[in-house]
This record gives structure tokens, C-alpha cells and sequence, in this order.
């Protein structure tokens, strides 16, 4: 990639800040439609934060029918569902295909590149973005963070120099993430820039994250339990957020899976796809619970029965792995969070193996969290993501106040947001007569 080191003016035709999926993919429409594009970011390479989460294998978007996928994106469908018409699951896959990536479908339904792996994709769309068959190759300015506007110029601070880089473009592409996982690059100190310029924007929250637990005496899980279980999962329970009215209504989130007992609290992937529930409960309420059913597979008349059953002389937690098969992380959950009231009566025993309550403190902090809500509002801009009190400027990705679950859901919509912000900066240039 090619730095300017010694260069403190320079005059673009289209800026693109933040080399991610979102900024990857706007430089990609934009050059390959003939626009000389220069990206800036200010780590020492681009794509950091999706080679990380992609390690451990690069779940791309998701398989599910198109109605179905959008509704994942809860309040923000309509504004996401646009951008998706676009760019959608399926076309993902063969943008993917189109760099040479083969796709294939897991048993949840979640879309994985054949080798698994992101770094392979990543390869081969920086060699597109150099070499494009058709088009203009993109420059890459690494190292170059970006400090705002100096009346209608994008300043950057380059490495430890001490002569700030100015940027006259025809148009701009922000594409910042938000503020998980600072230490890639992504660490939201671009809000306080665009509140200078008047842009709406909310707060930026954890998402898909891990949350710390009250423990049955609000002061966590007991020394005990936390040097035995933590990193311990807990597979094959049920996860339900009750509605404030519990009695009088079926619950907000319900869902079968895993998570992961933690020094603190539960992280993992059934809690992260309740998190925004769960956060903004505690955020409006000053309280979050839910509830686990640590035996799914068993009604609460077989568990009631297993549990009344006679134990003569064994010991309860004996008898309940016995009966149960009740042992590990899920026996020593059920005894942390039970008072002794409840263990010695079978029926409020048997309720609680069904419907655990777990009280929660605090959502884990944003740095931590698999991604961000809160970021530019959505009304600040128009449908082709302009802002309205900086025309010419585009925003696209995490950095956009709107939220997804894990599953491929986040990546699909960050893709297809860098996509429509490109295709407002053709429609803006073609009107503007761009000279540069």
C-alpha cells in the first residue's frame, strides 16, 4: 500500500476514511465506475478488525429468506431493508464468488467462505482494488488519522508528524466503525467531529456484548463459584427476557443455545442475541433480568416429579444429577443463585430449574462488545446517506446508528451501506460536475 509522506496538501476526487467492509466496499463501486479514489485509515493496514473476526471462521451473512433476514434489524428495517435491496444475502455470496470465494450454507443457516478463513477474501479484494480489471486503482494512505475538517478540508495526522495532512475532495466517504475493539482502529473519538459540524448523532453503546450479574447477594458471583465455573458454557438451556408484565405477557426474546460463565457475569452467543433487550432495559430501568430454563428437553411436571422424588440419605445435588442429570457449570449456577429457602422446597426448586432468574448490573463496557448501536442518526442524513448538514459528505457501516445481531447480519449490512453510499457520491458528482 501507498503512503504520501511528504505531501501536506492534496486534492482528491473522493476521499474514503476507514478501510472495513464498509469503506472497502464504497472505494470498490466508486473505482471500478471510473472515480479516482483515495482511502485513508489510520492503522498501519486496513481490514483489521474483519481479519480478527474472522479467525476463528468468517461467518459472512446468513442463508434465511430476505423477509426474514431484514427483521433483524429491529426498529431499523425499514432504513437497512433499503440498503439491502441492494446488496443482500445472496449477493453477498457472489461478490464473494466474484473474488474467487466459494460460499457454503452451516447447519444454522449462517454463510462461511469455503476455506473458512477471512484473510484469504481479504487478499483477493485488495488485489481488485490495486489491479481492477476495469476501472481506477484505489490508493491506500495508511497511517493517516483522521482529525476532522479545516473549513472544507479533511485533516490527518500522519504517523508522529508534525505537519498535518489537508484533503480537498469532491466527496467523502466516512466509514469509522464504531467503538469496540479500539485497539483495531475503531475507537469513536470521530463522534465528537461530527457534533462540531452539527450532525446528529446518539451515543454509542455496547452491542452484542456480555453483561456483569447482581449474584443473589448484588455483589456478583461468590468467590467460590467463579474460581470453579468461570469459562465454563453452559449448552442446551433456554434463554427468555420476560416482558415488564411477565404475567400478563409472552416473553420479548426466547431462544435455545450456549453461553459462557465469565470471571464477572454470561457472555457468548445466546446472551449477545439478547443484549440489546437486556441493555436497554437496564439503561431505562436501572434493572435487567432473565431467565433461564436449564432443562429445555423436560416439562415442568417431569422436572417437578424428578425433583419430589425421595433422595433418603443423598445429597440434593446428588439426587438432582441423578434424576436430573443436573451436574457442571448448570448444578452450580442453580445452587448460586437459589436461596436455601428455595432448595429445600421441591416446587420453588423445580420452578427455578425451569425459570432461573439471573439479575443483572451492568452491560460490559463498549470497548469489549462484538460491535456498537448509537452513531450517526439515520435522520441526519438522506437515503442515500448524506448528511444534511455537510453535503458531499457520506457515511456508511458501525458507524450508523442502528444495531444486528450476530449471524452475518452485521457484516451483510455494513457491505450494503458502503454499496449505497457509493452510489449516492456518483449521483452527487454527476450533479455537481466534480472538476478535481
Amino acid at each position: 500500500m501507498t503512503d504520501f509522506p511528504d505531501t501536506l496538501d492534496l486534492s482528491v476526487e473522493v476521499a474514503v476514511v476507514g478501510g472495513g467492509p464498509a469503506g472497502l466496499m464504497a472505494a470498490e463501486v466508486l473505482s471500478q465506475a471510473g472515480v479516482s479514489v483515495h482511502l485513508f485509515d489510520a492503522m498501519p493496514s486496513v481490514g483489521r478488525k474483519f481479519l480478527l473476526a474472522g479467525k476463528g471462521g468468517l461467518n459472512l451473512t446468513h442463508a434465511e429468506p430476505p423477509a426474514l433476514f431484514n427483521t433483524r434489524f429491529g426498529a431499523r428495517e425499514p432504513e437497512v431493508s433499503q440498503w439491502l435491496s441492494q446488496l443482500d444475502a445472496q449477493g453477498v455470496r457472489n461478490w464473494a464468488q466474484s473474488l474467487g470465494i466459494g460460499t457454503f450454507v452451516g447447519t444454522s443457516g449462517r454463510v462461511f467462505p469455503a476455506e473458512m478463513k477471512a484473510a484469504p477474501l481479504l487478499r483477493a479484494w485488495l488485489q481488485r482494488l490495486r489491479h481492477p480489471a476495469s476501472g481506477l486503482p484505489v490508493q491506500f494512505h495508511m497511517r493517516h488519522r483522521w482529525l476532522g475538517w479545516q473549513s472544507d478540508r479533511l485533516v490527518f495526522r500522519r504517523r508522529d508528524d508534525a505537519s498535518p495532512l489537508q484533503v480537498s475532495a469532491g466527496a467523502t466517504v466516512l466509514a469509522l466503525g464504531g467503538a469496540s475493539w479500539p485497539q483495531l482502529g475503531s475507537d469513536g473519538t470521530w463522534l465528537a467531529h461530527l457534533q462540531d459540524q452539527g450532525v446528529e448523532v446518539a451515543t454509542l453503546k455496547p452491542a452484542n456484548c456480555g453483561f456483569d450479574v447482581l449474584g443473589r447477594e448484588g455483589q456478583g458471583w461468590t468467590a467460590h463459584f467463579k474460581d470453579k465455573f468461570a469459562g465454563h458454557p453452559l449448552k442446551s438451556v433456554v434463554l427468555n427476557v420476560p416482558a415488564p408484565d411477565a404475567a400478563a405477557q409472552p416473553p420479548r426474546f426466547e431462544r435455545k443455545g450456549e453461553f459462557v460463565i465469565t470471571d464477572t457475569g454470561l457472555e457468548g452467543s445466546l446472551v449477545y442475541a439478547a443484549s440489546a433487550l437486556l441493555r436497554d432495559d437496564l439503561a431505562e430501568r436501572g434493572q435487567a433480568c432473565l431467565l433461564l430454563d436449564l432443562l429445555p428437553d423436560k416439562t415442568s411436571e417431569q422436572v417437578l416429579k424428578d425433583v419430589a422424588w425421595p433422595r433418603g440419605s443423598r445429597s440434593l445435588s446428588s439426587h438432582l444429577k441423578s434424576r436430573l442429570g443436573l451436574d457442571g457449570a448448570k448444578m452450580g449456577l442453580l445452587f448460586e443463585l437459589c436461596t436455601p429457602e428455595t432448595l429445600a422446597r421441591p416446587e420453588a426448586l423445580a420452578v427455578h430449574i425451569k425459570a432461573l432468574p439471573v439479575p443483572l448490573k451492568r452491560a460490559r463496557p463498549v470497548a469489549e462488545a462484538i460491535s456498537t448501536a448509537g452513531g450517526v442518526a439515520l435522520q441526519a442524513m438522506g437515503p442515500e446517506l448524506m448528511l444534511t448538514a455537510r453535503p458531499g459528505v457520506f457515511c456508511a457501516g458501525e458507524m450508523l446508528d442502528w444495531e444486528a445481531p450476530t449471524g452475518g447480519y452485521l457484516l451483510t449490512a455494513c457491505l450494503a451501506s458502503g454499496q449505497q453510499a457509493a452510489k449516492g457520491v456518483l449521483r452527487h458528482l454527476s450533479g455537481s460536475q466534480c472538476t478535481i
